[in-house]
């Protein structure tokens, strides 16, 4: 308990805090993965993924999983604690990079591992939807900043992360504001040359992209933009990721995803899509070319 508590603990999400713990505290106990799944009432592949920190478990699971492994009082005081905080997890830009050059390769486990992924951007295009040069002028501009020699290595993971798009077997969905689509991080051209690809991969047949054009009524007002991930229908492989100036959050409690859930749907009532979606793109292309003569 100290370890997880104090040095050993650190640079660990909580999730994987609660994971390493609950996987100790059965090996302890001398009960297989099968046993422990009679035991609790759930299946031996969720068992195994709730250790490997890819499900975070409801609190009468864990409750459950205490119990079966005779925890004592204050381990199971400690692991009610560590799932309460696992279901939002922040992680600040600044200490993330500090690990690591990028985040995308860390991203793309999390794409991969779903079989849903639903995009509401109001400011940028959506990463998965960039080019290459509308990439790297949205990551000179990050901050902290990107040294100039990393940035290629980072524009060619997020390109690596859009192969995905053509996995006929996943969906993809975007919802992005007119706002988003006119913001320019370099020349006119480049702008040009990505609403030329939001058209493009809106004709995938897996792939939805809904724009929502300014001069409409507005039925809800997100104060930022956010993903929701999805991969098997089950509650605990679900979660929402909220990108703000400083940090990420990742939520996974299903009233929070709920409400991620309806905000979804009502913007998606806002947007346009298919034919309509490219002849508003086609218009604002215009719009652009006008203003460079």
């Amino acid at each position: 308990m100290e370890d997880l508590a104090g040095e050993g603990g650190r640079g660990r999400s909580k999730r994987q805090r609660l994971a390493g713990e609950l996987r100790r505290l059965r090996d302890l106990a001398g009960i297989s993965g099968r046993d422990l799944a009679h035991r609790i009432g759930i299946s031996q592949s969720k068992v195994s993924r709730i250790e490997s920190g890819s499900v975070v478990p409801s609190l009468p699971e864990v409750t459950a999983w205490s119990e079966a492994v005779e925890a004592p009082t204050p381990t199971r005081e400690f692991l009610a604690d560590l799932t309460q905080a696992a279901f939002t997890e922040m992680h600040t830009w600044r200490a993330a990079l500090q690990r690591q050059t990028h985040l995308q390769d860390e991203i793309r486990e999390q794409e991969d591992q779903a079989h849903v992924v639903r995009v509401y951007q109001p400011t940028i295009v959506p990463g998965l939807l960039q080019t290459a040069e509308y990439a790297r002028r949205v990551f000179s501009l990050f901050d902290p900043p990107y040294s100039e020699g990393d940035l290629p290595m980072v524009v060619a993971a997020r390109l690596q992360r859009q192969l995905a798009l053509y996995d006929e077997s996943r969906t993809f969905e975007f919802l992005i504001t007119e706002a988003a689509l006119r913001l320019r991080p370099g020349a006119l051209r480049l702008l040009l040359a990505q609403l030329d690809r939001v058209a493009s991969l809106s004709t995938l047949e897996n792939v939805r992209i809904g724009l929502i054009p300014q001069d409409g009524e507005a039925l809800v007002c997100p104060s930022h933009g956010f993903t929701l991930y999805e991969s098997d229908g089950s509650a605990g492989d679900s979660f929402v990721e909220v990108e703000v100036t400083h940090m990420r959050l990742t939520v996974r409690d299903a009233d929070d995803i709920a409400t991620y859930h309806r905000q979804w749907s009502v913007l998606a009532e806002m947007a346009i899509y298919d034919d309509a979606a490219r002849q508003f793109l086609a218009k604002l292309s215009a719009d652009i070319r006008a203003m460079a003569r």
